[in-house]
């Protein structure tokens, strides 16, 4: 029984053009949000371990930090109110991601990757300024309102700008530039904590600003996608224009005709968030809905928002944890770079299913070590920890070469025109939930769940490891709008997709 499928080249046209400097240049530009919100994701977890941050805002929780002998290792950070902070932001998302859906559809990507960028300025002005809890949880809101349009439109953006053959590389660039986001912030937060009178966190909050201010200005000298003028206007001679500059080649009209056979159908879609429930969609909506759900049950989040916290749980100092949340962020750049490179070549089931081993070993021993050797008072040897954190880096790398990455690149790639802004909203709306559940809950089940956390995270990964392995196609090197192909040959899919012979069954 085939478990999978391997584009073959019916229906896959091979579009003419190259990779080129205007296309390149308008997706560093996209993908700056990226930057952005891997950098709102490393700084918040840095921040939080700052005894003067604490000190100012969350005074209880920097008690129990002087008062951790009496306390379990597991439970000096488990504070709701402190991880407001953290999830806050992602709540904000999740309802700007709903309002981003529909400008995204009419206006295009550019208006809301505008808006992102725009929302990012604002709440980190208010975060640097903050005077009271209050003032930062607004901040970290109006940043969740700029993370909420910016992951709607950037991925779409990418996708759509993207030859079809270096589609995977070109989206990999949003996850790539959210792990320099994440090591800019945890080197940042390292530097500052040592200022003298206890002010760096304002440094770390505010300097959102500087990716923010690059998107913003950059958004408006970005051209509109192909797909985005086609499905919302009808001058198809603008959108022409647009292919032939980012192709490099005056010979799009294959591409273009393609483009406006599925702008077409879209049009026909008056709801599309009526429409994705169709059998016809199954696939798509059941995989725009459990692809989040998965990369953020991976347990990520764990060394995302918190890897200055977990280390110090470890038993590492402030200034040693910081330093070592730096190394899991080079060591996860460095692994999103590598399946930039490799992505269109290997194809996303493997690398799904090599990452997914990678992480649930490591994840495993990381359980298996930190139960039997640290206990609720005891403190990691030198080498238990320093294994620990290799362990960590492994774990770190394993994501960043395959969850991280695919779990935007397979979403963005897989949705017909029609339903593309719903089906987007919908992935990032799901992702946003479940990174505020687990950004809300994660301290509180640290301290009740113990090492055994890390076991409930790998337990998540085996499933998804197995789930991707039986019932994601393969979508390498095919032409977005030649999607619908993979749902009709997969050995399980295949029975709910639409069959023009057959007629819409619905």
């Amino acid at each position: 029984m085939a478990v999978g499928i391997v584009p073959t080249s019916e229906g896959s046209a091979d579009y003419n053009g190259r990779i080129t400097w205007f296309v390149v240049l308008s997706s560093i530009v996209a993908a700056t949000g990226g930057i952005i919100f891997g950098y709102d994701i490393g700084i918040s977890g840095g921040v939080i371990s700052m005894a003067p941050f604490l000190k100012k805002f969350f005074p209880e929780v920097f008690t129990k930090m002087t008062h951790v002998a009496e306390i379990s290792n597991y439970c000096v950070f488990d504070s709701q109110l402190l991880t407001s902070f953290t999830s806050s932001l992602y709540i904000a998302g999740l309802i700007a991601s709903f309002l981003a859906s529909p400008v995204t559809r009419t206006y295009g990507r550019r208006p809301s990757i505008i808006i992102g960028g725009v929302a990012f300025l604002i709440g980190s002005a208010l975060g640097g300024a903050a005077s009271n809890v209050y003032m930062l949880l607004l901040g970290r809101i109006l940043l969740g309102v700029g993370v909420g349009f910016a992951n709607q439109a950037v991925p779409l953006y990418l996708s759509e700008m993207a030859p079809a053959k270096y589609r995977g590389s070109f989206n990999i660039a949003f996850q790539l530039c959210v792990g320099i986001g994440v090591l800019f912030a945890s080197l940042l937060n390292y530097g500052v904590q040592k200022i003298k009178g206890g002010w760096g966190w304002r440094i770390s909050l505010a300097m959102a600003a500087a990716p923010a201010t690059f998107l913003t200005i950059g958004a408006f000298f970005l051209p509109e996608t192909a797909n985005s003028l086609i499905q919302h206007g009808d001058d198809h001679q603008k959108a022409k224009k647009i292919l032939q500059r980012v192709r490099g080649t005056t010979d799009v009209q294959a591409e273009l005709d393609d483009l406006i056979k599925a702008s077409d159908k879209s049009k026909a879609v008056k709801h599309p968030f009526k429409q994705i429930i169709k059998r016809k969609y199954r696939p798509q909506l059941v995989l725009s809905i459990l692809i989040p759900f998965f990369q953020q049950v991976t347990g990520i989040n764990v060394i995302s928002f918190y890897a200055p916290i977990l280390f110090q749980t470890i038993g590492l100092g402030a200034s040693a944890s910081l330093m070592s949340a730096v190394v899991t962020g080079v060591v996860g750049t460095s692994a999103t770079f590598l399946a930039l490179l490799i992505v269109d070549r290997v194809g996303r089931r493997a690398m799904f299913s090599f990452g997914g081993i990678q992480m649930f070993v490591s994840q495993m021993l990381i359980g298996l070590i930190m139960a039997v050797k640290l206990g609720d008072h005891g403190v990691l040897s030198k080498g238990y920890g320093l294994l620990v954190l290799v362990l960590i880096c492994i774990y770190v790398a394993g994501f960043s070469f395959s969850w991280g990455p695919l779990g935007w690149l397979v979403p963005s790639e897989i949705f017909p025109l029609e339903i593309r802004s719903a089906g987007q909203s919908i992935t990032v709306a799901v992702g946003l939930i479940f990174t505020f559940i687990i950004a809300q809950t994660f301290l509180a089940m640290l301290c009740h769940l113990k090492s055994g956390i890390f076991f409930f995270f790998g337990a998540w990964v085996a499933i998804m490891t197995v789930f991707v392995y039986f019932f994601l196609p393969e979508t390498r090197n095919l032409p977005i709008e030649n999607m619908e192909s993979i749902w009709r040959d997969h050995w399980f899919w295949k029975r709910f997709v639409f069959d023009e012979h057959k007629g819409d069954t619905t």
